[in-house]
């Protein structure tokens, strides 16, 4: 079990136990994007030891927050996945990325970033409500690396899927230029005058992008949310 104890008879401090131990939240947004093995955890946790990572997975699995499994052949790997009760978790991670945007911008010199992570953020703002019935594709771009979505709408809301599944057209930017676009503090046109993005196939469906999100509903009554210009990188 975890070393963090708060002697409080509260389900906060109980929760806390559990997750609030450095690292563990970045190990659970690991695993909300599906089971990984020891080295992938290891690559996406830049300046986490092998020792610590063992240590937090050991107290997650003891928690019955994360199990080991095998995966089938020819991959005959073990992984690490969520639990039913780990997974029961994100929507109070889908609240803090919502509350943690705030603080992103500017970027820290030497952060990494993944864009698979996007998947996570884009879910936190994804519009819960009815939500015009298109598909748009979005490629998030970070130096060499990229990362392909499907972000479809319907009555029920938004939902985000890994990969490009019948998307009449895509957007193609790096994350920062894809919520200034959704938050619509930058119009496509003048990102795409600007080549800070691309765009192929049909123009229409990805013109409604902001519709399938409510960041910029939420801009217009939280001026905290918004990305400074200046600090743009």
């Amino acid at each position: 079990m975890s070393n963090l104890h708060y002697p409080q008879f509260c389900a906060l401090a109980r929760a806390a136990e559990i997750i609030g131990e450095r690292w563990t939240l970045l190990i659970i947004r690991e695993l909300l994007l599906g089971p990984k093995r020891f080295g992938d955890l290891l690559d996406h946790l830049d300046g986490m030891s092998p020792t610590l990572l063992t240590t937090r997975l050991t107290a997650l699995i003891e928690s019955n927050m994360v199990r080991r499994t095998a995966l089938p052949p020819p991959v005959n790997a073990q992984v690490y996945e969520l639990t039913e009760t780990g997974r029961e978790i994100q929507p109070a991670i889908r609240e803090l990325i919502r509350w943690g945007g705030r603080f992103l911008f500017p970027p820290v010199l030497g952060d990494t970033f993944e864009p698979d992570w996007v998947l996570l953020g884009l879910d936190a703002i994804a519009k819960r409500s009815p939500a015009p019935e298109i598909r748009v594709g979005l490629v998030v771009t970070y130096g060499k690396k990229s990362a392909g979505f499907t972000v479809a709408g319907s009555d029920s809301g938004t939902t985000i899927q890994k990969g490009l599944t019948d998307c009449r057209g895509t957007l193609e930017a790096p994350f920062d230029a894809v919520l200034q676009i959704i938050g619509k503090s930058v119009s496509l046109q003048d990102a795409i005058d600007t080549k800070r993005v691309s765009v192929s196939g049909a123009m229409s469906p990805v013109r409604k992008l902001p519709l399938l999100f409510d960041l910029a509903d939420r801009r217009r009554t939280n001026p905290h949310t918004q990305i400074d210009e200046r600090k743009r990188t």
